[in-house]
């Protein structure tokens, strides 16, 4: 993912796995950096979200001609819903396009164990502008 956008440096999404990407899908093998957990040692529920709206964002580019920043997104509405805690060490985030419409898009996100069990949903609505 690179250096140099701040919420892709605290989360360190540097060190990220790309699974897979292509067309309105993106794959991550992630980490969960020590800074981001609560006291329990799991992933802090207020980071989610952060997770939730880079990954949106890349999953948007995923499979197409990278022209970062061009459009400009702009996250209008982000719904999240826990299933169950984000322990880490590692763990998966796939994003995935709903649709396309205008200058909107939708994008689902999901956290999953290295097991497979899914540990949070989310739904992101992003405008081009």
């Amino acid at each position: 993912m690179g250096r140099g956008h701040n919420a892709g440096d605290l989360l360190e999404a540097y060190d990220w796995d790309v699974i897979e990407r292509r067309e309105g899908l993106l794959r991550l093998g992630v980490h969960l950096p020590e800074v981001l957990r609560n006291p329990k040692n799991e992933l802090f529920g207020g980071f989610t979200p952060t997770y939730v709206d880079l990954v949106a964002l890349h999953t948007y580019w995923a499979g197409r001609e990278a022209n970062p920043g061009h459009p400009w997104l702009a996250t209008l509405n982000m719904r999240v819903d826990y299933y169950a805690p984000v322990r880490g060490p590692r763990f998966e985030i796939e994003g995935r396009v709903v649709n396309r419409r205008g200058a909107m898009t939708f994008v689902e996100t999901l956290f999953y164990s290295p097991e497979g069990e899914a540990l949070a949903y989310a739904y992101t609505t992003l405008r081009e502008v």
